[in-house]
């Protein structure tokens, strides 16, 4: 059988395509780069063309325009990459099954999101064009009769977004952040490329995709950062109301020079607000998350803290959570 995977290119396709070699499926990478050894390449730009879909029994889609697009800048490509070529992805995909990976930022940040089910609205309250359009997609996709994968915060050994940008956040061996400790769950990229694979059997329909437990905001910065930079890390603490006018400072700051900010009104509700996915109805399918949050930190002993790539001041397109 041959799985057609977008973006596959990047930190989350990749992973999945190659687990998806792994169990002995034939994997034809969808993107604008190749995708990881072994598999066939097709040039595919997200942002205007159709894909060829030829051969294809299903379809695996994780590229995606990510991140908060500049201030001052237009944010047409988030809708070009993340709905038009939606559109023109499932329309490729004909009657083939399609597991879509979408993303926990399609949810309305207004409602409590202590214990978020999939029934959670996803119609509004979007703090920036990658949440807005990332739902219109998430909408177009369910409408097709796709299975739709809801992670949060994806991260593991290759991850070029979470990582860099809290080290950049960290100062004297410091990380100031918005309001008390609060609660959140994260997405292993492992646990993440196990659903999709075992999603091309699901019902469709949404899915939220998580690590078994959530975690405690502190506690799992500190112990990232310690173990990437080999050094101790405090964790300082300012009012939620502090931090909401400092992104709109840096916001405004950014609107001048062109680059993006470090903080932005998004960033602060991600860190700010206890956010747990219930992960039942993936569960009821017989897919089991891993505790793999040891065997992350212990990777992070090899992570060169001078190499970490500047922040781009543009989005990216790439699979996002």
């Amino acid at each position: 059988m041959s799985v057609a995977v977008t973006g596959a290119s990047g930190f989350c396709g990749g992973v999945v395509a190659r687990l998806l070699l792994a169990h002995g499926y034939d994997v034809v990478s969808l993107g604008r780069r190749p995708g990881p050894d072994g598999t066939e390449h097709r040039r595919w730009d997200a942002s205007v063309d159709t894909p060829d879909l030829v051969g294809c029994a299903a379809v695996v889609h994780l590229a995606a325009a990510v991140g908060d697009p500049r201030p001052g800048t237009d944010a047409r490509e988030f809708e070009r990459v993340n709905v038009d070529g939606a559109r023109r992805l499932l329309e490729a995909a004909g009657d083939r099954p399609v597991v879509w990976v979408s993303s926990s930022s399609v949810y309305d940040p207004r409602p409590d999101r202590t214990r978020v089910t999939e029934d959670h609205p996803t119609s509004g309250g979007h703090l920036n064009a990658y949440g807005r359009t990332k739902a219109l997609g998430d909408r177009l996709a369910l409408d097709a009769g796709a299975v739709v994968l809801r992670p949060r915060a994806v991260y593991g050994p290759g991850d070029t977004h979470l990582l860099p940008r809290l080290l950049r956040a960290t100062r004297r061996g410091r990380i100031v952040l918005p309001g008390h400790d609060v609660e959140l769950s994260l997405t292993h990229v492992d646990n993440l490329a196990g659903a999709c694979v075992a999603a091309l059997g699901w019902v469709p329909g949404p899915y939220n995709v998580a690590d078994e437990v959530p975690v405690r905001r502190d506690a799992t910065l500190v112990d990232v950062l310690e173990a990437a930079l080999a050094r101790p890390v405090a964790v300082g603490h300012v009012p939620v109301p502090v931090a909401a006018r400092a992104a709109d400072v840096l916001d405004t700051l950014a609107r001048l020079t062109g680059r993006e900010p470090l903080l932005t009104p998004y960033a602060v509700d991600t860190l700010a607000h206890t956010f747990c996915l219930d992960t039942t109805r993936a569960r009821s399918t017989g897919w089991r998350p891993r505790d793999l949050m040891a065997d992350y930190l212990a990777t992070l002993g090899e992570w060169p803290p001078d190499s970490v790539p500047p922040t781009r001041s543009r989005s990216r397109t790439r699979p996002g959570g």
